[in-house]
């Protein structure tokens, strides 16, 4: 499998090859978004059982994302160097260790401690393919393949709702990952046989651009990237924070759900995201064609996310899972900035560029988990109910997203050919 057919070019894939490749490395992403998400549902039963407040909860959920900032450096420099197959089978290895340190903890430090490991190991799920696929895919079909990579993660996101309240009973939380840990093994023996070994690009010339380079301060003055930024941070990692772990807390502490309801919640708002992310890879290779670039879509379709942000904190406890949803949706068009970083610099430099963008994300992720855990617990000094506070810091991030969209539209507006992108 290692020899798959590829085209004329040398480099890209036959479609029927691209189809295997992007199958193998979807079943790992699925398992890794399933980890990702499941302290949302898991929350009640851990706080119960462990005795954690919400500044716990953040942190705990923050955990994964911190350890999977901490390897996106290196990781985008070996992605490049020694190509996806190798290193996401390392990290993968690594991932495993982390489930099985997680179903043994015995204490609120051990499960951090498994958490930041596990992050850390499925932390080149998303990037090892995007890297891949910078290379071996047409532009268009790396807009459409990147999109439902994100709706396998979405389908992830579902099973660890509805399907995981429906385990728990027979497995516990304990045994839920010990499955995961052998699932993740199982992964890996199909990126094994199914994705092809790296191709060294050739030796750069001297009159090449400093991009051929193994370091990444040309991908950070890079004006394009410097223009995703903010939105990668604040926006991207928001949406993430939220469909991860904060929209749980509030329809069981905000809106009244039993732990149940607030299950089948997060699994209506995953499977909008899923069907979000499966239809954006359908019109992404017409609206390529169309001249539509992803910053001009990012500009007029990512505000719709804060008027729904703002009825969500004025509607308080009215405000349920569809209003979620219909959050994340809205949100989901500055997923585009990921693809398009990676398009605005050379392939050879495709595991950096992915890598460096995806540490502001998940930074962002860690961040605004963790700061509106900590906003929950420091609101309390006003006297407020626990449903003020949760609006009232879900009410401050909605400011730092109009904000960051800000930064990002004026940098925008301000690049040359900006009218026409």
């Amino acid at each position: 499998m290692n020899r798959l057919p590829r085209d004329a070019t040398g480099d890209a894939l036959v479609p029927r090859a691209a189809v295997i490749v992007f199958l193998s490395f979807a079943l790992a992403y699925f398992f890794s978004a399933l980890v990702r998400a499941i302290t949302a549902t898991l929350s009640p039963t851990l706080s119960l059982e462990l005795d954690l407040n919400a500044g716990d909860l953040g942190l705990l959920a923050g955990g994964y994302f911190l350890g999977f900032a901490l390897t996106q450096l290196p990781l985008g420099n070996w992605l490049d160097r020694h190509g996806p197959r190798q290193v996401i089978l390392g990290f993968l290895a690594v991932a495993v260790l982390g489930c099985m340190a997680f179903a043994m903890a015995t204490s609120f430090s051990g499960l951090l401690a498994a958490r930041v490991l596990t992050g850390m190991g499925v932390s080149a799920c998303l990037m090892a393919p995007l890297t891949g696929f910078r290379r071996w895919l047409a532009p268009a079909t790396q807009l459409r393949a990147n999109s439902w990579m994100l709706m396998t993660g979405s389908l992830g996101m579902v099973a660890a709702t509805l399907p995981v309240q429906w385990l728990m009973p027979y497995t516990g939380w304990r045994g839920l990952f010990w499955m995961l840990a052998g699932l993740i093994a199982l992964s890996m023996i199909g990126i094994a046989l199914a994705v092809p070994r790296w191709r060294q690009a050739a030796a750069p010339s001297p009159k090449d651009p400093p991009s051929s380079s193994k370091g990444y301060g040309f991908i950070w003055r890079n004006p394009y990237f410097r223009q995703m930024l903010p939105i990668g941070f604040v926006n991207y990692g928001g949406m993430v924070a939220v469909q991860t772990l904060w929209a749980g807390p509030w329809m069981v502490k905000v809106a009244g759900y039993t732990p149940q309801e607030s299950a089948a919640g997060l699994f209506g708002i995953n499977l909008a995201m899923l069907g979000t992310f499966w239809l954006w890879g359908v019109v992404n290779p017409h609206l390529a064609r169309r001249g539509l670039r992803p910053e001009r879509l990012i500009a007029w379709g990512l505000p719709s996310s804060f008027f729904v942000l703002g009825a969500i904190v004025l509607l308080g406890a009215d405000a349920g899972w569809e209003l979620w949803a219909l959050f994340c949706v809205t949100s989901t068009f500055v997923s585009l900035s990921q693809p398009a970083v990676a398009l605005a610099l050379p392939p050879e430099a495709a595991g950096r560029a992915l890598s460096a963008y995806n540490l502001a994300i998940f930074g962002g992720v860690f961040g605004v988990q963790w700061g509106i855990g900590l906003l929950i617990e420091a609101l309390s000094v006003f006297g407020w109910s626990e449903s003020d506070r949760y609006r009232g810091a879900i009410a401050i991030f909605g400011v730092c997203c109009v904000c960051a969209y800000l930064a990002f539209w004026r940098a925008w507006r301000g690049r040359p050919g900006a009218q026409a992108s």
